[in-house]
């Protein structure tokens, strides 16, 4: 009962931060606005440890029946184990950071209230998503995210430089996402034909007793089921509104990119991998789908100027990176990176956003440079993280790569010739980033760099937290190598209750294998870092401009052509489909036509009209004439038949 109640309030808090601050945050105080929403997130994620600490196997709480009818029942209900549980844990303790930073961030914004009060409805959407106990639950969380993104990215729509920019990206994100939402729909009605229940449990255990459901319908579902991911977690082909989502505050961005949404997808596969298993085909293209999402965006994000795009493309890559090892069948694995990347991600974040705050809103890294000097709380964090998502030993981002990287040795060695180019194009994005903009000279002129500061202590507090994270994260899933004590801790931890991924076992290399791995990690993180540093800082190399770029850097600054290509292949045919169907099928056929039949109608009445003269003559004179033709019309019939 206890346990019920305590999830219960979990998801109630960020309602109840919604509500208030929706209904009368604009009359209350920023400080308790924003204090309002910062702690009903932070007491969750307290709750969550609670959870977490008294998990023993899973549990179901069931609220009430949505359908109920014959054999089919839906229930609003939720589902208490170690994964929903260990997402929680993320959602919340990352997203509590987040709302404390957007309360110095956002200090100055004529929208405060509105902005916290989406914050909390976007924590509230994404605990419904991980928590609900069957994809009914989990799809209107999953719509909600949706909503959400599309309320927070465009939210700045009313600014007079950037309103069109942020519009256009908010329905970008909008539209993309619902083309992913569809597959998902799609899924839920074969799941509920095959199975007749949407609960994960009943159909885990389905799957269980009849293991050859193998076939057509399982890879329909489970492609489907991709499509959605590929969606909310920007794979290719869905993942062009991801870099886009830039036009949001930076909260967002930390928010989207670190905690949430971006991890729905990923969460969605491991919560069906019992569905995935019996899907060989449907996991192999998951594999190259991710394989080719993490080059594509690695190499996009080599030539970016703005401080956020390199983040957004660097994002793309990570997801890439843990849809390989969705790929491999290795789902703890992807969600140790998963756990990892939200510590050094939302940092990175963070980090830029209190770079932008310091440089008066300026986030392009060419107008920037020595600001470790400036921002010193900002410029360590900001470091922490970058060594963490390069893979410096030992770093958590190095211990979760390490473990994709292994899955990929062990199971196809071309994926891990590919991923070695992929995981050293990201240190050398990363630390260009890193030296272009707190090292050299400032290139923002002497009127800018007067009025550049550090950020206050409600910005550098989660900084410094979520460093301390970056640095310790990976000890929750240790290699065999180190204090096998508690090696794999986060591999037992989800196995542990949580059905299906105990019966998927994570490749463990020899120890001379695994450590030859992690050597030569190690040497092409730190080798990159010393180039980067001996480039950019001892030769004082800049970003090149424009027309300076050779023609590899130049389709790296203009991202593959990508977005173009998907406007001249997709926007230009339907917009010219939907002037088709507005000029040619509505003006000239269905409105002129409806036209033509009024006329014929009008001109119709026009005529008979004229028989109506209102005299009495007249119509005894039709009457007479009428009847004179009906007698002559049967004389003549009956002298024809006679």
């Amino acid at each position: 009962m206890a346990k019920d109640l305590t999830l219960l309030l979990i998801i109630a808090l960020p309602l109840i931060g919604f509500a208030i601050n929706g209904l009368f945050g604009k009359k209350m105080p920023k400080t308790l606005v924003g204090g309002l929403a910062t702690g009903v997130v932070f007491t969750a994620f307290l709750l969550a440890t609670t959870l977490f600490n008294g998990l023993h196997g899973t549990q179901i709480v069931k609220l009430f029946n949505i359908i109920d009818f014959e054999q089919l029942r839906i229930n609003a209900s939720f589902q208490i184990d170690a994964l929903s549980v260990w997402m929680t844990l993320i959602i919340t303790g990352i997203g509590a950071l987040i709302h404390l930073f957007s309360m110095g961030y956002m200090s100055h914004d004529e929208g405060f209230h509105k902005f916290f009060t989406y914050l909390n409805l976007f924590i509230f959407s994404m605990l419904l998503l991980v928590l609900g106990s069957n994809y009914f639950v989990l799809f209107f969380g999953w719509e909600g995210v949706g909503m959400c993104s599309y309320l927070l990215i465009s939210f700045h729509y009313n600014d007079a430089q950037k309103g069109l920019a942020n519009s256009l990206a908010g329905r970008k994100a909008f539209i993309m996402n619902r083309i992913g939402d569809v597959g998902l729909l799609l899924a839920l009605f074969m799941i509920l034909g095959q199975f007749n229940t949407l609960e994960f449990l009943q159909i885990g255990k389905a799957v269980q007793v009849n293991p050859a459901l193998q076939g057509g319908a399982m890879i329909f579902i489970t492609l489907c089921l991709f499509i959605a991911a590929t969606g909310k977690s920007a794979q290719i082909p869905l993942f062009t509104w991801l870099p886009d989502a830039m036009a949001g505050p930076t909260p967002v961005s930390a928010l989207i990119h670190a905690a949430t949404m971006v991890t729905a997808g990923i969460y969605l596969t491991v919560r069906s991998n019992f569905l995935f298993e019996l899907a060989p085909a449907t996991k192999d293209i998951i594999l190259y789908i991710g394989l080719a999402t993490t080059l594509l965006a690695a190499f996009m994000a080599m030539r970016q100027n703005d401080i956020k795009k390199v983040l957004a493309y660097s994002t793309v890559s990570q997801l890439g990176l843990m849809f390989v090892a969705l790929g491999f069948g290795a789902y703890t694995v992807a969600l140790f990176h998963v756990t990892t990347h939200a510590f050094f991600k939302a940092l990175l974040f963070l980090g830029s956003g209190s770079v932008i705050h310091g440089m008066h809103e300026e986030q392009d890294i060419r107008k920037m440079g020595g600001l470790a000097k400036l921002m010193p709380i900002t410029h360590f964090t900001f470091f922490i993280g970058t060594m963490a998502i390069s893979g410096i030993p030992f770093l958590s981002g190095f211990f979760s790569k390490d473990e994709i990287m292994a899955q990929a040795l062990h199971h196809n060695p071309v994926v891990y010739g590919v991923l070695v180019l992929a995981v050293t194009m990201t240190a050398i994005y990363m630390f260009r980033l890193y030296f272009l903009t707190f090292h050299g000279q400032f290139r923002g002129g002497e009127a800018l760099k007067s009025k550049v500061h550090e950020s206050g202590l409600s910005m550098t507090l989660p900084l410094m937290v979520l460093a301390a994270l970056s640095i310790f994260g990976g000890l929750l899933n240790l290699p065999g190598l180190f204090f096998k004590n508690v090696a794999h801790w986060f591999d037992h931890y989800l196995s542990h209750g949580t059905f299906g991924l105990s019966a998927v076992h994570n490749v463990h290399l020899d120890f001379n294998t695994a450590m030859g791995l992690m050597i030569f990690a190690s040497a092409i993180a730190i080798g990159v870092l010393i180039w980067a540093y001996l480039n950019y800082v001892k030769k004082g190399a800049t970003a090149k401009e424009d027309s300076a770029l050779s023609t590899w850097e130049n389709l790296s600054a203009q991202k593959l052509y990508v977005d173009e290509l998907y406007h001249l292949v997709f926007v230009k045919p339907l917009l010219a489909l939907s002037g088709f169907a507005a000029q040619v099928l509505d003006i000239q056929i269905l409105r002129n036509g409806v036209y033509a039949i009024a006329d014929s109608i009008l001109n119709t009445a026009n005529l008979t009209r004229k028989w109506q003269t209102g005299f009495l003559s007249s119509y005894l004179f039709w009457m007479v004439f009428g009847l004179i033709t009906f007698v002559a019309y049967y004389i003549l019939k009956l002298s024809v038949w006679h």
